[in-house]
């Protein structure tokens, strides 16, 4: 049996550790702040072990060697490794609130921290902050690029734990379909490889026996069944995705991440995630996610 290793990076305060529990948690061998010097030797022993499975993290604290990692990820899919990446990502409003409220000073702070950078002959400490993020972000561009995003801006630490736990339950030698309800009102979620808004469509939200409710009951459901502009929209998407899978399943992409959002994230967008994953279950691996449903 080959060893199975989840890579997981991302930015700084957007949840690794947190994923890295969740893998624990699950029976895998974790390893925190692995050198990617090492990483090429580290599964050379792990194979030599007969280890199972293997969850590493690696991030901007390495970042003089970072640029190696993608073309190391490419050699150990040769060599038969079931490899995952994951990267955590969240908005930079979200990072710089989280550093303030921790009081945790951001690794590459003090690369961003240049002269100049003052006022009132103080230091501008958000500003050095938000510096230090985008340059993490550079930085990180080519591991993200290989790997599946997670949002974790406005989700709490159970909720990502559940997130990663579900994701690798599903089959890694195939696609993977993710539908993904949210609102508009609390941004567009940054995981998100198509956004498809329904915010025009007919809003449950305005008959009083249906405000309560969500998308996944059925007085809502039957009520935008009814409606021909919901179908039309479901239709549009659904000949979308069906189209355009099979040439992002043919250039080797394990995840995509379909948002769709309306103004609360609890009528319409829940219904169409709904609608549309159980459309295509029997074509790829299809999971669901609720945004702000989950947050209840």
């Amino acid at each position: 049996m080959n060893l199975e290793l989840v890579l997981i990076t991302g930015m700084s305060g957007s949840g690794k550790s947190v994923a890295l529990r969740a893998l624990e948690d699950a029976g895998y061998y974790c390893v925190d702040n692995l050198p990617p010097e090492l990483l090429l030797a580290f599964v050379t022993l792990e194979e030599q072990i007969a280890a199972g499975q293997v969850a590493i993290a690696m991030d901007v604290r390495s970042a003089q060697s970072l640029p190696i990692v993608p073309s190391q990820l490419r050699e150990l899919q040769r060599r038969g490794v079931r490899l995952r990446a994951l990267f955590l990502d969240s908005t930079t409003d979200t990072l710089v609130r989280r550093f303030s409220e921790t009081r945790r000073r951001h690794p590459l702070s003090a690369l961003a921290d240049r002269p100049g950078d003052e006022l009132a002959g103080k230091p501008d400490l958000q500003n050095v902050l938000v510096e230090a993020i985008e340059l993490e972000r550079e930085l990180l561009a080519d591991l993200r690029e290989q790997s599946l995003v997670i949002d974790t801006s406005v989700i709490r630490a159970a909720q990502l734990q559940a997130h990663v736990k579900s994701l690798l339950a599903a089959p890694a030698s195939q696609l993977t379909l993710l539908f993904e309800s949210f609102a508009f009102k609390r941004g567009i979620p940054v995981d998100a490889d198509y956004v498809f808004d329904v915010r025009m469509l007919p809003n449950p939200h305005y008959e009083p026996e249906l405000r309560p409710l969500t998308g996944r009951d059925a007085p809502v459901a039957d009520y935008l069944a009814a409606s021909e502009e919901v179908a039309q929209m479901y239709a549009h998407i659904e000949s979308f995705l069906t189209h355009w899978l099979p040439a992002l399943a043919r250039n080797q992409r394990s995840y995509v991440t379909v948002g769709i959002g309306c103004t609360g994230g609890q009528h319409r967008s829940v219904y169409l995630v709904e609608k549309l994953a159980a459309a295509f279950s029997d074509r790829w691996t299809t999971l669901t996610r609720h945004r702000e449903l989950d947050q209840g």
